[in-house]
């Protein structure tokens, strides 16, 4: 598979657009609630200011998440899943429980090992 195939080949696609290292986790966050940039550094300590802006540009360019900007002072600017974000959901859950599934696996798989 090529590059090139994005937007062509689905599994191409889908890989790109989740090639971000924070990006599920983000999704995560706002499949569960609409939040501000301040609200997602807190629930993702180890994630720079950068790269958070960088990974919110991206889901926002590629039409994933909304970022929502309220004419106040001070500015307030929210974040939250576009429809095509909001179709990402049961994605999402499928995914937990698989990891779910994997890490019950991978912990009988180590105690075999003993």
């Amino acid at each position: 598979m090529r590059e090139e195939d994005f937007g062509i080949c689905p599994y191409v696609t889908v890989q790109k657009l989740l090639s971000g290292k924070w990006t599920l986790i983000i999704l995560f966050l706002l499949a569960k609630k609409t939040m501000r940039f301040s609200e997602l550094q807190r629930e993702i300590p180890r994630l720079t200011q950068a790269t958070l802006t960088k990974q919110l540009r991206t889901l926002e360019k590629d039409g994933l998440i909304i970022r929502t900007v309220y004419n106040q002072i001070p500015p307030k600017v929210e974040y939250s899943l576009s429809d095509m974000g909001e179709k990402f959901k049961p994605v999402i859950k499928s995914l937990k429980d698989w990891g779910d599934e994997y890490i019950m696996f991978s912990k009988k798989r180590d105690c075999t090992k003993l």
